[in-house]
């Protein structure tokens, strides 16, 4: 059996207000076209779909746009979809019943039953092969905030633990949560049953996978475009939350594609595209995943095309000079016409396509001028300036007696706060004029 793994589209994202539609869409097209040059049987698209937890009406047409197209090309191809924490789980299941037509299922929240139970049968999902047999079971955990998990009274806790231990789990393994930790002894509790569960469903021969929208120990976060799930660190997961039965692990949450720790078998296959311009310098992908049996028989990564280029200039902070130089000194290449013709002008690429640039530039003093000089140096260039980045120089050291008393805050002026902060910023004093611009601001109004 063979699976896609995917997570993180964040579909309506925005960079520096710079809409990211046309990657999407590009992506999504070769994503359609991939599962079936691969003869795809499952595709797990791990969290995180949307942006944010209101999509606008274009972001939530281009998913089930995806999800009918996918349905009506690879008819036997089974999807399921898990809510992440950018997601509304509401809004996300909401065209439920509808998806199911077309093979796709989706759990944005854990589900519960009349009287408040967690309703373990829908978080373990079949999965079937070409023939339509199940070939697989799928654990398919969303997002899970701490009213969604179990509450297991201390003592089962220990007992779970000691179980792990004996079953030959590692001292790390033997406990996956810290003690105390009521949030994590439950989404252990939760994983362990709903494995459970598959365990009683499946029969010789069939696999077991695993979904999550989780922060893992050691895992890798990109800069700029993650959101912790918890403040404090306190959601990471150990590698022992899920089960030796468990054959592939399928995570969403961290950007950066990654396995977790020396499991080969845990994963997050990463975003699709960069979501930030820190995200620009790794090879974006998804994961195909082949089970053998209820064994996994190898992981790959099928590195996704980047549609639209994300730049950053220079590679490292600069002055400024030398920013300005290496902007008027950018080449593009002429976009390819069809039936070009020599007396025919070239024309800029569509602005959707255009690179994304961010300008790095290294200031020694404030200069007013700054964007209209960078602007000026871009001046007929197909590229779109999305971020210019400004930072000092070294700084000097700090005084030992830095710190002020309540009392020295307190005769404080404006002025004193400002001189302060350009002598942190720039490490010199604030010139006159300066001075004088921000008196006439602080100049109560007429």
């Amino acid at each position: 059996m063979r699976l896609l793994h995917t997570s993180d589209w964040h579909l309506g994202q925005s960079l520096h207000n710079f809409e990211r539609g046309y990657e999407h869409q590009r992506f999504l097209d070769w994503l359609l076209d991939t599962l079936a040059a691969e003869q795809a049987d499952a595709l797990l698209i791990a969290g995180d779909i949307f942006d944010n937890a209101n999509p606008s009406s274009a972001s939530q047409k281009q998913l089930y746009r995806f999800l009918r197209q996918a349905g009506e090309r690879l008819p036997r191809l089974n999807i399921v979809v898990i809510g992440g924490n950018h997601d509304s789980p509401g809004r996300l299941e909401a065209p439920g019943p509808l998806l199911e037509a077309h093979g796709t299922r989706v759990v944005g929240a854990v589900p519960r039953d009349t009287a408040g139970a967690i309703d373990l049968e829908q978080l373990v999902l079949p999965l079937t092969g070409a023939d339509g047999a199940v070939q697989a079971w799928c654990l398919a955990l969303p997002f899970l905030r701490p009213g969604d998990v179990p509450r297991p009274a201390p003592a089962a806790a220990d007992a779970d633990a000691a179980v792990d231990a004996a079953d030959g789990a590692d001292a790390a393994d033997a406990a996956p949560a810290p003690p105390g930790d009521p949030y994590l002894a439950g989404i252990a509790t939760l994983y362990r049953q709903a494995l459970a569960l598959a365990e009683a469903k499946r029969q010789p021969g069939q696999a077991i996978v695993a979904m999550g929208h989780c922060h893992m120990v050691d895992g890798q976060m990109s800069q700029d475009s993650e959101r912790r799930i918890v403040i404090g660190g306190t959601e990471m997961l150990p590698a022992g939350i899920f089960g030796p039965a468990i054959a592939y692990a399928a995570l969403g949450h961290l950007h950066l594609a990654q396995t977790v720790g020396k499991q080969g078998h845990i994963r997050y296959s990463g975003s699709p595209i960069p979501l930030s311009f820190a995200e620009i310098g790794y090879q974006h992908q998804v994961l195909r995943v082949d089970l053998d049996g209820a064994a996994l028989a190898g992981v790959s990564a099928i590195p996704v095309p980047r549609a639209v280029q994300l730049l950053r200039v220079p590679a490292r902070p600069a002055p400024l000079e030398q920013v300005l130089a290496e902007l008027a000194a950018l080449e593009f290449p002429a976009p390819a016409t069809e039936a070009a013709d020599a007396d025919t002008p070239s024309h800029a690429p569509p602005i959707e396509t255009q690179p994304l640039l961010e300008v790095r530039v290294r200031l020694d003093a404030p200069e007013p001028g700054l964007r209209a000089r960078i602007e000026a140096a871009l001046d007929g260039k197909p590229v779109r300036l999305a971020k210019i980045e400004t930072s000092s120089g070294p700084r000097g050291a700090a005084p030992e007696d830095a710190t002020l008393t309540l009392d020295q805050l307190d005769r404080l002026k404006p002025d004193d706060i400002f001189r302060q902060l350009y002598q942190q910023k720039f490490n010199a004093e604030a010139p006159a004029e300066q001075l004088s611009a921000f008196a006439e601001l602080m100049l109560p109004a007429a």
